[in-house]
């Protein structure tokens, strides 16, 4: 099937399917028209806006979302992935009532605060945590902690990798291909503008699964490289796994040199594997980074991992936060991590997960449509490029607008989804086999509409 004749369908589609989503979310118009007046783009956070406006949510109840014209979907977005345990989860929302009925808030650690904490570090393997707020956060605590116990000042970061809106971390994360550099020099190009210029030379970028280039940039620079910070499956271009052997040898290398590897794990974290992607992939960082699906829907992080390294923080490496294990953030993350997400609850969404994709394959393989779907756990995409992704570059190579048309046909069709190619489904345990049948069904239609012609 030629390109250009994809182009086209997929055009006239998300023209039609666009009218449609427009004509059914005048409630959402009239709220970003409100909305725009006191924010900027009518949202809170820029990854949630959308052209011409965003749909606003009302509520949500287990697999299901209503938005503020009262049309119902399907949540397979799930709050940027961190609704693993659905909405409104019972043992979650009652943990909450609990907390708040004794207390929101303190600045004061509470036997809930250190309840959690040794959760965490029992179920990802670390020695010692500290709580943030955000994944930015805990990213952001990471790098100082490892700049402190080294004594260095420089990062590396991999090409195409998201961690956060902090500084040191906001180059080379979605470079058009006319601002990448060449492919054995990566440029450190910001993703934003009031971002010091001097930053980008304390920030060093490399390819995912490209040791090799690594060990060029450490044998020249190591002396000053403090860490390496990277998703230890890339989330930021749809679902990018590592190839074998990829992880451990970039801990090899960085311990040759006296640095330490971060493992990002915001978005892997309680996703794919009880114990996140350490776990799957069977490589333990020196630090990592946890976020979103850990705490339940609440805005709660943390991130940790060696003693020795930790232990900077009580040796002049400052980090402080009024709501660092706040009692509301802990109970809900108590009852994530210990009543919903047991390893019986990642049994279930590997099951519906390999279901998902395996019924995305078989309708994009009979249709002919140049895409392929992952499956990770609770996470999973489809990607509209023939061959997995290796790296950034392969992402550059996705086609777009396919995805631009499959957005409104799946909102049209009660499928809540992520808005961007980026992204990736997120299941929770509150889905259904009746829910991933709806989504394959409309992926489907979807895929037999965009081939014909």
């Amino acid at each position: 099937m030629k390109t250009d004749h994809l182009t086209a369908r997929a055009e006239t589609i998300a023209a039609s399917e666009n009218e449609s989503l427009w004509a059914r979310t005048g409630g959402s118009k009239a709220l970003y028209e409100r909305a725009v007046q006191h924010m900027p783009m009518g949202v809170p956070s820029s990854f949630q806006a959308w052209d011409p406006y965003p749909v606003y949510l009302r509520q949500g109840k287990g697999s299901h979302v209503v938005d503020v014209d009262g049309n119902e979907y399907l949540d397979f977005h799930n709050g940027f992935g961190c609704m693993i345990v659905g909405h409104a989860h019972p043992k979650v929302a009652e943990a909450i009532t609990r907390a708040a009925h004794t207390g929101t808030h303190f600045a004061a650690p509470t036997e809930a605060t250190v309840q959690f904490a040794e959760i965490i570090c029992e179920r990802f393997g670390a020695d010692s945590i500290r709580f943030a707020n955000s994944g930015t956060e805990a990213t952001m605590g990471a790098i100082r902690v490892a700049r402190a116990a080294t004594g260095r000042e420089h990062i590396v970061k991999v090409e195409g990798s998201y961690h956060g809106h902090h500084d040191p971390v906001m180059f080379s994360v979605v470079p058009g291909s006319d601002l990448i550099g060449g492919r054995d020099a990566p440029s450190t190009t910001p993703m934003s503008t009031g971002i010091p210029a001097v930053m980008s030379e304390y920030t060093h970028v490399v390819p995912f699964n490209d040791l090799e280039m690594l060990r060029t940039l450490l044998s020249e620079r190591g002396r000053e490289i403090a860490c390496l910070i990277l998703e230890p499956v890339m989330m930021n271009i749809g679902i990018c796994q590592p190839e074998p052997g990829y992880l451990q040898g970039l801990k090899d290398l960085l311990h040759e040199h006296g640095a330490i590897l971060i493992f990002d794990e915001v978005k892997s974290g309680g996703t794919v594997a009880y114990g996140g992607a350490a776990e799957r992939y069977g490589v333990r960082p020196d630090l990592a980074c946890w976020a979103k699906a850990i705490c339940g829907g609440t805005p709660g992080a943390a991130f940790g991992g060696r003693a020795d390294v930790m232990d900077a923080i009580g040796t002049g490496a400052a980090q402080q936060g009024t709501f660092n294990g706040n009692p509301l953030i802990a109970a809900a993350g108590i009852a994530t991590l210990t009543e919903v997400m047991t390893r019986d609850a990642y049994a279930y969404l590997a099951d519906i997960g390999t279901r998902l994709a395996t019924g995305c394959t078989k309708a994009m393989d009979e249709n002919n449509i140049p895409g392929h779907a992952v499956d990770l756990g609770a996470k999973g995409c489809v990607s509209y490029r023939p061959t997995p992704l290796r790296n950034y570059r392969d992402f550059l190579e996705t086609r777009p607008e396919l995805y631009l048309a499959s957005y409104p046909w799946a909102m049209n069709c009660g499928i809540f989804m992520t808005p961007g190619d980026e992204e990736q489904w997120t299941l929770s345990v509150q889905h259904t086999d009746a829910d991933i049948d709806a989504y394959i069904d409309q992926f489907a239609a979807f895929c037999s509409t965009l081939a014909k012609g």
